[in-house]
């Protein structure tokens, strides 16, 4: 969510940014919410007016009363009754039109990065380099549900019984193949100096409109009937979370954490047939990065998180690459984004398996994370997020990457401890 004030003073620059993320639906809000925002700042000046006026006014009716002229006083006593009219009418009108301009400001898109491609959709996302040599092997890959049906791993007839579609089970080698990964994942983070951390599965509904769009979470979220919980879609929602409503010491900073969850999430709409099997489903289990940072730092900090992935991948024996989110496709309170692509032998091209962010400021004041400088003066952190690993997805790739003829799969050798010493599933 943007400063009122910097909208206020920059309306065209807030104009052209909503252009160039092709929401030009959205441009006229911008002059709506600068009338909204002038008439609160009316009501409030005016409220405040007749606040400061009943002081006076009772100060005079008291020398009035003291020195026996009731009239002046009676008079005073009726004017202090009509401005107390008033201002019980500003009183209802101020939080009014606080929470349209706010609802109006909550869908307003941050300020992207000048950096950012200008961009539709993500057919005009833009690769920025790529880790690891492709390989495509000389022998038919099949898709990667078969893989691990034929390695006795995944059951998706019975999840569908159970719990319909969109849901698996995964056992034997590939369900220990999916625990090593994350393990793997929270130690190598570990080892890069974040913290971990488990954190709440549900959040509150200010949390969750705090950390995202309502477009997101219309798309994304599972509400618990009958309560103000949500199940979150990954840890960065509870993570983020973590820090509403506090001030931090500015020498703290910067906080780095890595966090493990289950993650929900709808996925509405029809998907093609490479999207089917384990790759894009209802529930899944997350290793996540986050960062809460001073603002000058951020930039620095994104490099860092998706240089994180890139390096988890690679010693996976899996080739990757970066792709930068152009200004369409970027969701609303993203400042910068890249997503990191594996090799898919099987498709022969790179498909996603994690993205990371910089917000800039969004969220923090959403959910009023605020800093305390050294010199005493207060400003908002910056927050940032990153994919660690996501299996079941990532299994894709791997499964993919280190398939041999025979059907059986390598384990490299930075798995194999969390396989039993392990150096191959058959």
């Amino acid at each position: 969510m943007l400063d009122i004030k910097f909208l206020r003073e920059n309306p065209e620059l807030v104009k052209e940014n909503i252009k160039n993320k092709f929401q030009d639906n959205k441009i006229p809000l911008v002059d709506e919410v600068i009338e909204l925002d002038a008439k609160s700042r009316a009501t409030q000046k005016e409220a405040d007016s007749l606040r400061a006026e009943k002081n006076t006014i009772s100060k005079q009716i008291g020398a009035f009363m003291a020195k026996g002229m009731k009239d002046e006083a009676e008079e005073l006593k009726q004017k202090v009754a009509q401005n107390a009219k008033r201002l019980a009418e500003l009183e209802v009108a101020e939080p009014v039109l606080q929470e349209k301009i706010k609802k109006i400001m909550m869908t307003i898109p941050n300020i992207i990065d000048a950096s950012v491609p200008i961009g539709k959709n993500d057919e005009e996302n833009v690769e920025v380099e790529r880790f690891g040599e492709p390989v495509i092997p000389d022998f038919e890959i099949p898709y990667h549900s078969e893989i691990m049906e034929h390695l006795n791993g995944l059951d998706l007839d019975s999840a569908r019984k159970v719990a319909g579609n969109g849901f698996y089970y995964l056992m034997g080698d590939i369900a220990r193949l999916h625990s090593a990964v994350i393990s793997y994942a929270r130690d190598f983070m570990i080892d890069r100096g974040f913290t971990y951390c488990v954190p709440p599965f549900m959040i509150r509904s200010d949390v969750v409109t705090g950390v995202m769009s309502f477009d997101e979470m219309d798309a994304m979220m599972y509400k618990i009937e009958g309560e103000d919980l949500y199940l979150i879609g990954t840890s960065e929602h509870s993570m983020i979370g973590k820090f509403i409503d506090t001030m931090i010491p500015e020498q703290e900073l910067p906080y780095s954490l890595t966090s493990y969850s289950p993650c929900f999430r709808k996925e509405k709409g029809a998907h093609g047939i490479e999207e089917r099997g384990v790759y894009r489903i209802h529930q899944f289990e997350k290793q996540e990065m986050i960062v809460i940072c001073k603002p000058e730092e951020s930039m620095d900090w994104f490099h860092k998180l998706w240089r994180n992935t890139v390096d988890l991948f690679r010693s996976l024996d899996i080739p990757v690459r970066t792709i930068e989110c152009c200004s369409g496709d970027l969701a609303d309170l993203k400042v910068k984004s890249y997503d990191v692509e594996a090799w898919s032998p099987r498709q022969k091209k790179y498909f996603e398996v994690g993205s990371c962010s910089n917000l800039g400021d969004a969220q923090a004041r959403r959910l009023k994370i605020k800093v305390r400088g050294e010199d005493g003066k207060k400003y908002l952190a910056h927050t940032l997020n990153n994919t660690v690993v996501a299996p079941p997805r990532m299994l894709i790739a791997f499964l993919e990457n280190n398939l041999n003829a025979d059907g059986s799969v390598n384990i490299p050798e930075v798995l194999r401890p969390y396989m039993g010493g392990k150096d191959r599933i058959q």
